[in-house]
């Protein structure tokens, strides 16, 4: 194989990494959606060209990023965007909120679905607006999807609501959503003249062979005008640390107001980060393809050991490099990340961060080395 996925890279004695310096050493760290994988050797190149510069003042967005996303759009997702269209801006995270000054007014209602990552649920408070959420449908029996409840989502939509916060492909639970679901969503978005968000921040890592994204604007022209469409490389080629995102709005009106929401309250272009984008967008494909074949066996490895665990439960994702795990029967009182965490060592992501507590998130993309020693370790708390 030309790239590497295997050798472990020791992130903990060289820069500081949230990942891996939240915890004592001791700790393997599984938590945050951030991998312990090289960028693609394109992406490095072309930084390292840009580093031997040696001048770093301020960049705008280059013509040749937008046509770039724009052929990775027509290629990937059968969506044709115009370079128009884009705004790009530091990370998904500070799109969401934004999005929410931008659409809703003090006191509207800004809706979401739990169980959700967790920035989805401070928008609101941080805005100034009412949080509303949710329940997606838990799977009917073992090994079954998540479901998208409409009725449940319908019936906490109130004359405040102004906007949806939308994940497509899900995080936490991986799942990607089929269009007889979306048809449903964009019916009832229409019906109540929502705008939307959707955070389509893992479209590039579907995990079954022959899985294409769809947009969500792309499957249903007739929400053009209520729709942001939220993309980045950050999960994809593991560049979450340049801080770089496009926010894709076909209608001139909703790009104007967020494009007006967006002045004073973000930085300017981060130079790097705009290099490394096009870089992967450009040349990054073979690498991308390489490593879902990495994730998909880790994804493997991890259904067949969870299976083993009494009282543990699992859906296999669809998309990400993230596990969703339902540990309410598994013994470990009502924090269970908390309890996996000291007695495993083992840093999983809380669920009830994600509004769901009982529930554990693990990332699975790392090297297979470090899978398995933390899979040894959860065995000897979860495989009695």
């Amino acid at each position: 194989m030309r790239f590497d996925f295997v050798t472990p890279i020791d992130r903990r004695h060289s820069w500081p990494s949230q990942k891996w310096h939240r915890y004592a050493d001791d700790i393997l760290p599984l938590w945050v959606a951030d991998m312990d994988f090289l960028s693609p050797p394109e992406v490095i190149e072309a930084l390292r060209a840009r580093v031997d510069h040696g001048v770093f003042g301020y960049g705008q967005v280059p013509d040749s990023l937008r046509q770039t996303m724009c052929a990775w759009s027509a290629e990937h997702y059968g969506w044709d965007i115009a370079p128009e269209w884009q705004l790009w801006l530091p990370g998904v995270v500070p799109a969401l909120h934004l999005a929410s000054l931008a659409f809703t007014e003090p006191g509207d209602g800004v809706l979401t679905l739990t169980p959700i990552y967790p920035p989805f649920l401070k928008v609101a408070r941080r805005t100034g607006r009412l949080s509303q959420t949710a329940s997606l449908g838990e799977p009917l029996s073992a090994g079954e999807p998540w479901r998208l409840d409409l009725e449940a989502l319908e019936a906490a939509i109130t004359p405040e609501t102004r906007l949806l916060l939308w994940c497509h492909p899900h995080n936490p639970t991986g799942r990607v959503w089929q269009e007889d679901e979306l048809a449903g969503l964009a019916a009832l978005v229409e019906r109540h003249d929502l705008v939307i968000v959707s955070d389509e921040l893992h479209c590039d890592l579907l995990l079954d062979a022959g899985a294409r994204h769809r947009p969500l604007a792309a499957l249903f022209p007739s929400l053009a005008k209520r729709v942001v469409t939220l993309w980045a490389p950050s999960k994809t080629f593991n560049l979450a640390g340049l801080t770089c995102a496009c926010a894709v709005i076909e209608d001139p009106d909703l790009r104007r107001r967020f494009a007006a929401r967006c002045r004073g309250l973000q930085p300017d272009a981060n130079v790097l980060g705009l290099v490394a984008a096009e870089a992967a967008y450009a040349h990054g494909d073979p690498w991308r393809r390489a490593l879902l074949e990495v994730l998909s066996e880790h994804r493997e490895r991890l259904v067949a050991q969870v299976a083993r665990w009494p009282g543990v439960a699992m859906t296999s994702p669809e998309s990400t490099y993230l596990a969703w795990l339902d540990l309410r029967q598994a013994g470990l009182g009502d924090t269970p990340q908390q309890a996996l965490l000291e007695r495993a060592k083992v840093a999983l992501s809380d669920g009830a961060a994600f509004g769901w507590p009982g529930f554990a998130r693990l990332n699975f993309g790392t090297t297979a080395v470090q899978l398995d020693e933390a899979l040894r370790r959860l065995d000897g708390v979860l495989g009695h």
